[in-house]
């Protein structure tokens, strides 16, 4: 498939590498907000040149506003792009895993079995969603993050490096949890 990048920074750059880990076939940048000789152009003008029925897109926008990412991402399905999942052939995923449309999984990540991934979702080398958990749509899992067994992380959240979350917690949506630090919350 060809991939158009949505975005253009620095997460953009990790991007590209995975496409073509996944074997698909980078095609250029689109930025809303900034111009340069590398990026096609807005979503709005790649749309014309650069239509749906030829191209998917890869989202390279980052965390630092999971609520405008999300925005861009509902623009991208509306207009009718496909966005692949991509996983790096070294992570692992479970056979009895779900992943969602969209989702990146870097490697030496692990998505153990029973395991749900919503929609635009980023896993960071060496994360880990252990069995029977969920994780939502539009969430950023750093790099070692650990979610043990029955975790349900809401949409919209961001977990930190090195950062664990316990068995049978479950995080709201939009929850920040910090780097190096452990969550335990559980509900009935």
């Amino acid at each position: 498939m060809r991939v158009l990048i949505y975005g253009s920074g620095d997460f953009a750059l990790t991007v590209i590498e995975l496409v073509r880990a996944c074997g698909h076939e980078p095609v250029g940048f689109i930025d809303d907000f900034s111009q340069s000789s590398t990026i096609l152009g807005s979503l709005e003008s790649v749309t014309c040149s650069h239509p749906p029925s030829d191209y998917g897109i890869a989202m390279a926008i980052g965390y630092n506003n999971l609520a405008a990412r999300w925005t861009a991402w509902q623009r991208v399905r509306a207009i009718g792009y496909e966005a692949p999942t991509l996983i790096h052939p070294r992570a692992y995923c479970a056979d009895s895993a779900a992943i969602g449309s969209g989702t990146m999984v870097m490697a030496s990540a692990v998505v153990d079995g029973r395991a749900q991934i919503g929609e635009a979702s980023v896993l960071w080398p060496c994360a880990c969603v252990n069995h029977d958990t969920s994780v939502g749509d539009n969430c950023f899992l750093s790099p070692n993050s650990t979610l043990c067994g029955f975790v349900r992380l809401g949409s919209n959240c961001f977990v930190g490096a090195n950062a664990a979350i316990a068995d049978r917690s479950v995080v709201p949506p939009d929850t920040f949890i910090k780097m190096s630090s452990s969550y335990t919350r559980r509900f009935a």
